[in-house]
């Protein structure tokens, strides 16, 4: 990435929709958290926690939702901070676009379809009946196979591989190592003897969807594997054939997700939690950490633990856990007063 010159505040301001507080004119020249920042860095406080650290900080000015607890400090005050500093990266950090066209290393297909301004990297394959969008770029070392179809302004990172048949939306981007359509993990036991299932479906990934690297999306056994628009896939996610992911759900790391789940929008899945197969999972549901699903979930609730359950009742019941080695002693002492008054008296 490139970096952007000095900006004055006014100006950031006017680009970032907040209103300045203090020095206008001021410059800053990058963005430093609250503890590294100088002059003339811009730094943000979006949680309460370091509000302490901010007003000790050298920043040469804060983005802020409430300028009240920040006085005579240069601010940009934003309902959203947190958003706010998202543009700002943008604008300090704007990103390389690699130059158009097919590096003379990839190897690709007569009949690809390459939209305007589109890039292929160097050792990068793509095949037969393929098309990739407007303003696309494939890393080095990228393979998409037969008939896959990449949207406009998409990144794909080096070494991601596209099978066959699948189809990536608009404004996707895909971090490198990851998989998408891989065949489903399907096979027909009888005697003892695994046979495979072909897995003939694929993969369709929607707009505005972030894929993070080593993650494996299988494709369907028949139709489609789906994840919805706007959903963001952390690194290290298996997704399992036939899943069907609503529109801007969050998938964190080391989550698995076994076939023929639905899930609904807005929904999330924390580190390393999962569910078993084809299950309902109901929109704006959030099962925490290391949480597995195995049964449908409606919709709107907080989820803990193996089996999961209703996340104030996996408090109460972790709490408890806590009491037992106290419980038992007591217990202990109870069982022995008990026998020294069931004692025979002499």
């Amino acid at each position: 990435m490139t970096r952007a010159a000095s900006i004055t505040l006014a100006h950031l301001a006017g680009r970032l929709g907040a209103e300045v507080i203090g020095d206008g004119g001021h410059e800053v020249c990058g963005v430093r958290p609250l503890d590294t920042a100088g002059r003339e860095h811009l730094s943000f406080l979006h949680n309460p926690k370091y509000v302490e650290e901010a007003r000790s900080s050298e920043a040469g000015a804060i983005l802020v939702a409430d300028p009240t607890v920040l006085p005579e400090r240069n601010l940009l005050v934003c309902p959203e901070p947190y958003l706010a500093l998202a543009h700002a990266l943008e604008i300090f950090h704007p990103s390389e676009r690699p130059e158009p066209g097919v590096h003379p290393s990839a190897v690709v297909a007569g009949d690809v379809v390459l939209g305007d301004g589109a890039s292929v990297g160097p050792l990068a394959s793509v095949g037969a009946g393929s098309a990739i969008g407007e303003r696309t770029s494939l890393g080095p070392g990228c393979v998409l196979g037969r008939g896959v179809v990449v949207g406009a302004d998409c990144v794909v990172h080096p070494r991601v591989v596209i099978g066959d048949g699948c189809r990536i939306g608009n404004r996707c981007i895909t971090h490198s190592g990851t998989v998408i359509g891989s065949d489903g993990f399907g096979f027909a036991t009888v005697d003892g003897v695994h046979h495979k299932v072909p897995q003939v479906g694929i993969v369709v990934v929607e707009d505005n969807v972030e894929i993070g690297a080593n993650v494996c999306i299988d494709r369907a056994a028949l139709g489609e594997t789906r994840i919805g628009r706007g959903t963001k896939v952390d690194n290290l996610v298996q997704i399992a054939h036939n899943v069907q992911i609503g529109e801007h759900c969050l998938v964190v790391a080391q989550v698995g997700i076994s076939g023929s789940c639905r899930i609904g929008h807005h929904t999330i899945f924390a580190g390393q939690s999962g569910c078993s197969g084809h299950l309902e999972i109901g929109n704006e549901v959030v099962l925490t950490a290391r949480t597995v699903a195995i049964k449908d979930v409606p919709d709107g609730v907080t989820l803990s633990g193996y089996p999961a359950r209703p996340h104030r009742e996996w408090l109460k019941t972790q709490a408890n856990v806590q009491r037992l080695d106290g419980l038992r002693e007591k217990i202990k002492q109870l069982e022995e007063r008990l026998a020294g008054l069931e004692e025979p008296k002499p």
